[in-house]
């Protein structure tokens, strides 16, 4: 009796078809509304990093999504703060759904929309979509985190920044992705807290690029880029140790400097820089703030995780039983700190930011 050997796909339990992004655009067209907050957040944060807006950036919201009711319920407070301080502060929503695992874990919105290890990663798309446009309809634009190379095709033309993990900052195809991508693009430092990954994918991703990928009708492609000259870097401390003080930007700023490219940093209050204890964002903010009223030029905008119930909570079994508006990844803000931070963080930079505008970035020609 003859057997054939199983040459490949030998650890692959099955193939599932996703539809085509195409077919899930057509679901759920980008509508006019949603088209105008998505250009006004790309142009916005262009000019801010090109010190035309004197504005900071603020990049804000859960550290996951995991509810869309409790996401657009926060979505609707972000969004009303965010015109209260819009003459200091260009709000922008953290919407993230795809979580990196150091092990095991939560996948995240897209991958495992169920909660339940079923991967519905077709409804998980398809839902994730009908967030975003819902809250672009709001007029608050969206920041995530680009992880799955082929999500942005499906997703891309609602999202306003877009931010590449620590993780990943290192990873090729992360680089090549981020140099087609219609966003300004931060790479955070590695979770060692090194910055020179980061400081190489900017320079690798402003660079034309090829790879494969999909197309709009899902098949497979060869992806040619432009290049994105919108790179920047996101500190988010590293070893257990913060790295958004005086001295720690300082060398930042000097490694973009000798690598020819802009100096512009975005500080990440969370995870390693507040030891992932949200109550010390606050803090990191307020230290931030004192940098620019101190003369800073390079500090450009904040993260901050928040949701509007503080802390964070496991996944029960029985998921009726998850507290409603609070996180079930890292632990964020609550609600009413978030306001207290964000009208504090205005008042001790409001005069400190025009004088800014007269001084642009140094965008040296890149190597």
């Amino acid at each position: 009796m003859t057997h054939t050997l199983q040459m490949e796909n030998v650890n692959v339990g099955g193939f599932d078809l996703m539809p085509a992004p195409e077919d899930v655009k057509h679901r759920l067209p980008l509508t006019p509304a949603a088209a105008r907050t998505v250009m006004l957040g790309r142009e916005s944060i262009e000019a801010i990093l090109d010190r035309k807006d004197p504005r900071m950036l603020l990049i804000v919201g859960p550290c996951s999504i995991h509810d869309p009711a409790a996401g657009l319920d926060y979505a609707r407070r972000l969004g009303a703060l965010a015109a209260e301080l819009a003459d200091t502060f260009f709000v922008t929503m953290r919407v993230y759904f795809e979580k990196p695992r150091t092990a095991t874990g939560w996948k995240g919105f897209i991958n495992d929309p169920r909660m339940d290890d079923s991967f519905h990663i077709e409804e998980g798309m398809q839902k994730a979509r009908g967030f975003l446009l819902q809250v672009a309809e709001l007029g608050l634009p969206a920041a995530t985190e680009a992880l799955d190379p082929i999500a942005p095709q499906y997703l891309g033309d609602l999202i306003s920044w877009t931010a590449i993990g620590a993780r990943t900052s290192e990873s090729q195809t992360h680089r090549e992705m981020s140099s087609g991508l219609s966003t300004p693009v931060g790479f955070k430092n590695g979770t060692d807290g090194d910055i020179h990954a980061a400081v190489n994918a900017i320079r690798s991703a402003a660079q034309p690029h090829s790879f494969l990928g999909i197309n709009p009708q899902g098949r497979s492609a060869i992806v040619r880029t432009r290049g994105n000259r919108y790179g920047h870097i996101v500190l988010r401390g590293g070893a257990d140790r913060p790295n958004y003080d005086t001295a720690s930007v300082s060398l930042v700023e000097q490694a973009l400097g000798r690598a020819g490219l802009p100096q512009n940093v975005l500080v990440d209050c969370s995870h390693a820089n507040s030891y992932k204890r949200p109550e010390l964002q606050p803090l990191v903010m307020r230290d931030v703030m004192h940098q620019i009223r101190q003369g800073n030029r390079s500090i450009i905008g904040l993260m901050i995780e928040s949701f509007i119930e503080g802390g964070n909570q496991p996944i029960p079994a029985d998921l009726s039983q998850l507290r409603y508006g609070c996180s079930v990844t890292d632990a964020c803000l609550d609600w009413p700190t978030t306001e207290a931070m964000l009208r504090e963080g205005r008042e001790l930079v409001r005069g400190a930011l025009a004088a800014r505008s007269a001084v642009p970035a140094h965008r040296a020609e890149l190597q």
